[in-house]
């Protein structure tokens, strides 16, 4: 695997681990592979992520389910929780937060069981990701819900390259600004391979796979 490094921030908890080289995802190829795992699966970076999320909703959005893609539950909880606490004044203040998946079919497509549905027809949904970078599954996402007669409140990511997504803001912790030279392309104009260097590794926000 490529030689991987943090970029951190003042809260010990609170990085980005990444790794620079030639990465192919779903969408693109790119030349940083940001890794998340530890943030999705270690309680305390979870928690740390999702204080760090919450400012931008605790005071004036009403948030009633998040809806977490790329396996970001844990921190999906955490967000809920920080949410509904009683020692902030917020929107959310005592009230349930309904935390769920989606599923997918064949073609990528997604979709909510019927139990599901309840959660988000009406409700104020903030859609959670590990990462915002060509926006697609954002964006599928944001359709899905509104497809279920959710009204979408936002987009949350650890990382992102876009600021909208669907007319809808993206937040996030980290940026490209924070890489320097991060740059990702289409798989079929691609200057890394235009220069002949292979790929390394398939990538997305669930792990690495070496080639």
């Amino acid at each position: 695997m490529a030689d991987q490094y943090k970029i951190r921030t003042k809260n010990k908890d609170v990085f980005l681990r990444v790794a620079k080289g030639h990465f192919a995802t779903m969408h693109s190829h790119t030349n940083y592979y940001i890794d998340v795992t530890t943030q999705k699966t270690r309680l305390s970076e979870a928690k740390a992520v999702a204080k760090e999320l919450v400012s931008t909703y605790r005071a004036n959005t009403i948030v009633d389910t998040i809806l977490c893609l790329d396996g970001t539950e844990v921190i999906g909880a955490c967000v809920a929780d920080e949410l509904t606490r009683e020692d902030y004044v917020n929107m959310n203040a005592h009230q349930t937060i309904y935390v769920i998946p989606p599923e997918f079919i064949g073609g990528g497509q997604m979709i909510f069981r019927d139990n599901l549905v309840p959660m988000l027809t009406g409700k104020h949904v903030l859609i959670l990701a590990a990462s915002v970078t060509t926006g697609k599954t954002a964006q599928a996402a944001i359709e899905a819900v509104k497809y279920y007669n959710g009204l979408v409140v936002g987009v949350s990511a650890i990382f992102a390259t876009v600021d909208k997504c669907g007319g809808y803001p993206v937040t996030s912790i980290f940026d490209p600004n924070d890489l320097g030279d991060y740059n990702s392309y289409n798989s079929h104009n691609c200057p890394i391979c235009d220069k002949g260097e292979k790929i390394e590794a398939i990538v997305n926000s669930y792990g690495y796979s070496a080639l």
